[in-house]
C-alpha cells in the first residue's frame, strides 16, 4: 500500500508542502503521496487518521500548531519547550498501537535560514504575532544569542503592544520577524502596523510568509535599505527536517 503523508490546517489553498513533497517523491521514485487535509476543527484529526490507515506522517499548520498537542501521545523535547508542533510522527507502540509524537521542525528551518544574516548589531528582536510559529522563532532566536520580545495586537502579559514601538524601541530592536498572516495572498496590500518610518539600513526584516515573494512588510523595508528575508528557505529546510523525522 502506498504510504501517505499530509498536512492538516485551515485554510490550505496557499500551501507549499503538497507540491514540494510530491515533486520530491516523483524525482526520487518514492512510492508515496502527500495530501492536504483541510479541517475546520482540530477534532476532525481523528477522522483523518481513521480514514487514512497508511499515513506515514503529518505536518501541521495554522491554526492547529498548539491545539494539536492535546491530541498527541508524546512530544519531542524541542516541541515541549516551544509549545507548538508542526510535525507528527507515527510510532508503533505496544500491541501495534499507533502512537502520535509531536516535533517542531520550524525552529530548525528558521535558525538555519536567519543565522547567516545576523551581525553583531542584531542583539534584540521583535516578533510580530504570538501564534504557534512565533514560539519556534522565539526559541530559535534565543539559541542564536538574540533577545526576542513578542508584539501583540491585544494586551498580553510579557508582550509589547504595537503602540509601544517607540523610536527608542525601534532603535534597539533591529531584527523584526513577522509571524502573522498579515500580507499573505490574496490580501497582499496589508502589512503589520509598525512604524516603518523608523526603520534603517541596520534593520533585518524577516517575514515567515512566502506568498507573495515580497510582502508589503518587506517592501517597506526595501525602501529603507533594510536586510530582507522571506520564509521560503525556512519552509524548504523545515520540510526536509520533517522527512528526516518521519524516517529516523
Amino acid at each position: 500500500m502506498r504510504t501517505k503523508y499530509g498536512l492538516i490546517g485551515y485554510p490550505l489553498e496557499h500551501s507549499f508542502s503538497k507540491d514540494f513533497f510530491n515533486r520530491k517523491f516523483a524525482l526520487e521514485n518514492t512510492d508515496a503521496e502527500y495530501l492536504n487535509f483541510q479541517i475546520e476543527n482540530i477534532r476532525e484529526l481523528g477522522n483523518v487518521l481513521r480514514e487514512n490507515p497508511s499515513l506515514g506522517g503529518l505536518n501541521v499548520t495554522l491554526p492547529y500548531k498548539t491545539q494539536v498537542i492535546a491530541r498527541l501521545d508524546d512530544l519531542d523535547k524541542d516541541a515541549r519547550v516551544i509549545g507548538a508542533v508542526n510535525v507528527i510522527k507515527f510510532v508503533r507502540g505496544h500491541f501495534g498501537r499507533r502512537k502520535l509524537k509531536g516535533y517542531n521542525s520550524d525552529i530548525i528551518g528558521f535558525k538555519q535560514s536567519i543565522a547567516p544574516l545576523l551581525s553583531e548589531s542584531h542583539r534584540n528582536a521583535l516578533i510580530l504575532g504570538t501564534g504557534g510559529a512565533s514560539k519556534a522563532v522565539f526559541h530559535g532566536l534565543k539559541q542564536l544569542g538574540v533577545n526576542p520580545v513578542f508584539v501583540s495586537r491585544t494586551e498580553k502579559e510579557f508582550c509589547l503592544a504595537y503602540r509601544d514601538l517607540t523610536p527608542r524601541i525601534m532603535e534597539q530592536y533591529t531584527v523584526i520577524v513577522n509571524t502573522t498572516p498579515v500580507g499573505m495572498y490574496p490580501d497582499v496590500g496589508q502589512s503589520p502596523d509598525i512604524p516603518y518610518d523608523l526603520l534603517t539600513s541596520g534593520h533585518l526584516l524577516y517575514d515567515l510568509l512566502y506568498n507573495p515573494d515580497e510582502t508589503a512588510f518587506l517592501r517597506e523595508g526595501r525602501k529603507r535599505d533594510c536586510t530582507l528575508k522571506n520564509g521560503l528557505e525556512m519552509l524548504i529546510l523545515q520540510a526536509y527536517e520533517s522527512w528526516r523525522i518521519w524516517n529516523m
